[in-house]
């Protein structure tokens, strides 16, 4: 037996993993894989193969693998302290400089940050920032928070309410109450009423739908709006023309607060330090996570306007301390791996990169597979991309789930050694390769992701599963 294969039988028998068939995985039915390190954009596992990591972990990895510069200052900060709370007023250095360096980049109109581990809770503490907010504000019953369908938010209760994808809701009695899911700006699938439609009255038609959502709740009873700027794990979709033009219009309309989920897109990954930059979106809160530490360590943000902060002050002037709060809020070790993950970023033009390289992603991508007979939409912005695949393109009409094309593309991209994400409700290869993807290795990605994509596009054939023109 190798020392790989025996590592995963012994973690089939003492792990639950995220997003995994369990009992396929637990009866040896499902592969594993041990990851034992990395290089810029690519990753090795305990045999020594080596794949081309297309997602950069899970959108995160910006800088790419094996930064030591990250690992030093990771460990030069464990020497002096690795950790300490930051209830009631401590802080640390590195918490303090990250703090200012966060707010420098997201620019005018944000005050305060505070820190949790992931995505997730950084949504959970949104929730309760708004609920708070409106507590103070003498408005009891403005808690509902709408979100989009195909968003996606986290995998909390709250979180994953927001989020709206159906695996996140199925067998888990969510969404909760106060939280309602609207139009996704998803152009390609808009239904077929909205065909004839330009990308601007698509927008229209998704503020339109918002606006009629609100007046249907009552806007006395609606709190918050929040939405990705890129829709994410929903596709990699980014928002039709007009988009968050629209939509902030609704918003300022009734009061409901603006909460940009940056996850995904801050930190320059679609070529801007954030996505509500690159499309004029002026939040009230923003979410970050991901690249903030390239996921060297665990860390996420609620980055707080002066708008709301101003409110959260009031109400503890009121009522005392705020009572939330997480016991790794402020992490010393993660603080510190985030300062040194954002001077790469800064000393690389890493975000420049993703705009110029990721322009030529998207060229690539286009050239590849933009009249391919198995090709529904080719899309993306700076360094997300996606490809959708069709039956017939010509009408969007989607593949039989249960062909489950998109996994089966995904599959053999791994057997090129390459990895890239088979996206959850339809038939769509997602990448999110590392930031400092060069563009040879942008070359190297799309050759072979064609490989894959016409390989199968020739099972699908020979078996008759598919008539492709």
């Amino acid at each position: 037996m190798s020392l790989h294969k025996d590592l995963i039988d012994r973690d089939r028998k003492v792990t639950f993993h995220a997003s995994t068939h369990l009992r396929d995985f637990a009866q040896g039915d499902a592969p594993g894989r041990v990851i034992t390190g990395g290089k810029g954009i690519h990753i090795r596992d305990k045999d020594g193969r080596e794949f081309i990591d297309g997602f950069a972990g899970l959108y995160c990895v910006n800088i790419g693998y094996g930064r030591t510069e990250v690992a030093e200052a990771i460990y030069q900060q464990a020497l002096e302290l690795s950790y300490y709370h930051t209830y009631v007023g401590h802080a640390n250095e590195p918490q303090i400089a990250l703090s200012e360096r966060i707010l420098e980049l997201a620019g005018p109109g944000m005050s305060k940050v505070y820190y949790g581990l992931g995505g997730s809770d950084a949504n959970e503490t949104q929730l309760k920032i708004v609920r708070y907010y409106n507590n103070v504000l003498g408005r009891p019953q403005k808690k509902k928070v709408i979100a989009r369908s195909r968003g996606y938010h986290g995998s909390g209760i709250a979180s994953g309410s927001l989020t709206g994808l159906k695996a996140f809701h199925d067998h888990f009695d969510l969404p909760i109450e106060t939280i309602r899911h609207t139009e996704a700006p998803f152009y390609y699938q808009r239904a077929a009423e909205q065909q004839g439609m330009s990308e601007r009255d698509f927008s229209a038609y998704c503020a339109e739908k918002l606006e009629a959502m609100i007046l249907a709740e009552g806007p006395e009873t609606v709190a918050a709006f929040i939405g990705e700027p890129v829709l994410g794990t929903g596709g990699i979709v980014p928002p039709p023309e007009g988009y968050w033009e629209a939509i902030q219009a609704v918003l300022a309309k009734y009061d409901v607060l603006l909460i940009a989920d940056e996850v995904v897109c801050g930190f320059g990954r679609i070529g801007a330090d954030f996505g509500s930059h690159y499309y004029g979106i002026q939040p009230d809160l923003i979410t970050v996570a991901k690249g903030l530490t390239s996921a060297y360590q665990p860390l996420s943000g609620v980055i707080v306007g002066d708008r709301v902060w101003q409110v959260l002050e009031q109400g503890t002037g009121e009522y005392g301390p705020i009572g939330h709060g997480w016991t790794y809020s402020g992490h010393a070790l993660g603080c510190a791996a985030a300062l040194a993950n954002l001077a790469i970023i800064e000393r690389e033009g890493l975000t420049a990169n993703a705009a110029e390289t990721g322009a030529y992603l998207q060229q690539q991508m286009q050239a590849a597979f933009g009249d391919h007979p198995l090709v529904g939409d080719v899309r993306g912005v700076g360094m997300l991309a996606a490809v959708e695949f069709a039956a017939d393109p010509a009408r969007r009409q989607a593949f039989d789930p249960a062909l489950k094309v998109g996994p089966r593309i995904a599959a053999a991209a791994l057997e090129q050694n390459l990895i890239a994400r088979a996206m959850p409700q339809g038939d769509i290869l997602g990448f999110a390769p590392p930031l400092v993807a060069t563009r040879a290795e942008v070359d190297e990605i799309v050759a072979r992701t064609r490989r894959a994509v016409d390989q199968v596009a020739d099972e699908l054939v020979r078996s008759g599963e598919a008539q492709l023109a």
